[in-house]
């Protein structure tokens, strides 16, 4: 086809690569898989690749092109421009290339000085030829590096590197001098990448990365014997249990990858601020602070001395009672939000990268993250309490569930609204973490839901004109963090002419997961339909926050339960993360089961932020795409109408400072609330005095709503 390339280049210095160039284009970067073979030999090779530059300009076609004599990879406009000199280039010796978990395509190379290439390549088939054509060449430079600045004393290893016919441990030694570090030379097309001077890697990452090295030629070799087995019966490369031993090797090695990633990252910082170049501040009069055990659960990165209050100019928090008394709520004062704070700017995040290398340098796996101190730059511009409203912005399918005629249909109704919940209560599909509500702090909103003429009877209010036009349902909506450790919210909605509510109460839980961080959300719900004397108890997923190092995004994960006791109808949502190899985002699939007999009365299959199709067994198949689905803006009172604990007041100051991107004063601002709810706290702990609850009670394990629909005689059947 005209117009159609092959992204990849071959000029042989030993291997062979049987793919060759055509007529390119920078806007096809397509190329032919056509006689790829492994080889384990240096090459160098050319092509488009995509490069992500900043938010403005996102994804841009380069041209690049892997010099292996140089150990540089270098890029290009395109390629017309190059016998010019090249717009930018990466040092290969030392860097980590990454395969990333987001797609198939995409990968990153880290360079040993901190610089970064996000890089996408066509397919999965083309990314993992670069990837390992950048490995090799990695491999190869490292080793140089080591060996170019002998120790005075070598050390041997155990473990021994099999298929190479040499033996790389010998290790060699790079001089402890400072005043050597970072002595890179002048880079120039055809000339050694380095001088006569001392090796940039420390001693102990020398040492990681010769095994690393030997790791990935043992991976190399697995690779090459299992596609090298005949195509025979009983064992052959498409073998399940050969394909999953590759698949495990292959992640272990980018796990271990990433995490020797990490500790060269840090120590270049550390090394830099030594040397009197670019310095990163909080690395060592803060690092006591940095993971602070405290009452803040969210806290942030803070100095030995508070910022000065005069050039930040900060207000005083107000002082709030926590009483236990309820806030004095007009709905008369709500108006529909204007607030639309997108949070769509990674800006922040991006000049804070090694901040947050540098705290996850100081995490283990598995580490509870309650007490952790994070930065104020990765926050959401609202509180979890606001953040769980916003899975109700779909309240006409929340008050459909009600009108289904039989229980089967009320059920299939319930799972819609779960499943077409979460889309709209993520701010998009960058990671961001909203505030962790401060104990005692509490949500009020609704919404107006126009009526529907098929909904079923309401209870009797006289013969109303059946011409005039009929008020809204309201939806009303409360929260309140009941617990700070664990952290523990409550939350309740209600629709009184529709004679139905739902109460839920979750715990958050968060841990490190190396490149992740894992939330498990503890906590039950219960949706209550008055009107048909029914119970729907529900669970919720886990959320999890990927590629944290580069542009973070949110997939949820886990099996769900929904069930109804009177009914006998059951559900069970499983939340896929995606595989290592190939699959989707955000898949998802649901079973209604009528589990008397049985039978699965609905399937759905899709994904939870995009498009799902419901197939019943009748045959029928019905799809709802959620970003198309319209959003029920909610009901809000005006700060200046709020109570002192309510969120958007409490937050106010943090939230104006992060719209001003002023992430200094932000972060002063949150330290104060949290300091004070840490004094008060101490308070209650030297006065023996409990904590009381303004809107939940506790029963059993969970928290209930103090007055829910069900315990009020005028709405029971």
């Amino acid at each position: 086809m005209q117009g159609e390339t092959a992204a990849i280049r071959i000029t042989e210095n030993e291997g062979k690569l049987d793919v060759f160039p055509q007529n390119r284009t920078p806007s096809s970067g397509r190329a032919s898989a056509k006689g790829w073979q492994y080889s384990d030999h240096m090459e160098n090779i050319d092509g488009y690749l995509m490069k992500y530059t900043n938010l403005v300009t996102g994804w841009q076609y380069r041209f690049f092109v892997l010099n292996n004599e140089a150990g540089l990879l270098e890029y290009f406009v395109n390629e017309q421009s190059r016998p010019q000199k090249p717009r930018g280039m990466l040092p290969l010796a030392g860097a980590v290339i990454s395969p990333s978990d987001e797609d198939s395509h995409t990968f990153t190379v880290n360079a040993i000085s901190g610089e970064q290439y996000k890089l996408r390549a066509t397919d999965a088939k083309e990314r993992q030829h670069w990837v390992s054509r950048l490995q090799i060449c990695t491999q190869h430079h490292t080793e140089a590096m080591g060996k170019s600045n002998p120790p005075p004393k070598s050390r041997s290893y155990s473990m021994a590197s099999q298929g190479s016919g040499s033996s790389p441990m010998s290790v060699r030694r790079p001089s402890q001098n400072p005043n050597n570090l970072f002595a890179w030379s002048q880079v120039n097309k055809g000339s050694s990448l380095y001088s006569s001077k001392r090796s940039l890697l420390p001693d102990h990452l020398l040492d990681a990365r010769e095994m690393m090295s030997q790791a990935q030629g043992q991976h190399r070799d697995l690779i090459q014997s299992i596609e090298g087995l005949p195509a025979a019966p009983g064992l052959s490369p498409l073998d399940q249990d050969l394909l999953m031993l590759k698949a495990t090797s292959m992640a272990t090695m980018n796990c271990l990858n990433e995490c020797l990633q990490i500790l060269h990252l840090q120590q270049m910082a550390r090394q830099r601020s030594t040397l009197g170049g670019p310095t990163i501040e909080w690395l060592e009069p803060k690092l006591p602070n940095i993971l602070k055990n405290g009452g803040g659960s969210m806290g942030s990165f803070t100095t030995e001395e508070p910022l000065e209050g005069s050039r930040l100019e900060l207000s005083t928090p107000e002082s709030c009672s926590f009483s236990g008394e309820q806030e004095d709520i007009d709905v008369e004062d709500e108006a529909e939000d204007c607030l639309a704070d997108k949070e769509e700017d990674l800006g922040a995040v991006e000049e804070e990268r090694s901040v947050i290398l540098h705290l996850l340098s100081q995490l283990k796996l598995g580490m509870d993250l309650t007490r952790v101190v994070l930065p104020t730059f990765i926050l959401e511009k609202r509180s979890l309490l606001e953040m769980y409203a916003d899975f109700m912005s779909h309240p006409d399918l929340f008050v459909a569930i009600t009108d289904g005629g039989s229980p089967e249909d009320r059920m299939v109704r319930f799972v819609e609204y779960y499943l077409t919940s979460f889309h709209e209560g993520r701010k998009g599909a960058i990671a961001k973490k909203p505030y962790n509500p401060i104990i005692g702090e509490t949500f009020h909103c609704s919404w107006k839901v126009p009526r529907r003429p098929e909904a079923s009877k309401e209870p009797s209010q006289g013969s109303p004109d059946p011409a005039a036009p009929q008020e809204p349902y309201q939806v009303r909506f409360v929260a309140e963090q009941v617990s700070h450790h664990p952290p523990v919210s409550g939350f309740y909605a209600e629709c009184q002419e529709r004679r139905m509510c739902v109460n839920t109460h979750v715990w958050t839980k968060s841990k490190f997961m190396g490149m992740s961080i894992g939330v498990s959300m503890i906590g039950e719900g219960c949706l209550s339909l008055l009107e048909h004397d029914e119970e729907y108890t529900f669970t919720l997923p886990c959320a999890y926050a990927r590629s944290i190092l580069t542009v973070p995004w949110v997939e949820l994960g886990g099996k769900v339960n929904i069930s109804c006791a009177k009914s006998g109808y059951s559900a069970i949502i499983t939340f896929q993360t995606k595989p290592f190899y190939g699959g989707k985002l955000h898949k998802v699939t649901a079973e209604v089961k009528h589990n008397p007999t049985n039978a699965v009365v609905c399937r759905v299959q899709g994904e939870w932020n995009g498009v799902l199709e419901f197939s019943y067994t009748s045959g029928e198949t019905r799809m709802v795409d959620v970003t198309k689905l319209p959003v029920t803006k909610k009901c809000v009172r005006p700060i200046e109408k709020q109570g002192p604990t309510e969120s958007r007041r409490l937050w106010q100051h943090v939230t104006e400072s992060l719209r001003e991107k002023d992430i200094e004063k932000a972060t002063e601002h949150k330290r104060l609330l949290e300091e004070r709810q840490r004094t008060e706290e101490r308070h209650r702990a030297e006065t023996e005095t409990a904590w009381r609850t303004r809107y939940f009670d506790r029963e059993g394990e969970g928290w209930v709503y103090h007055k829910p629909l069900w315990k009020n005689s005028a709405f029971k059947s």
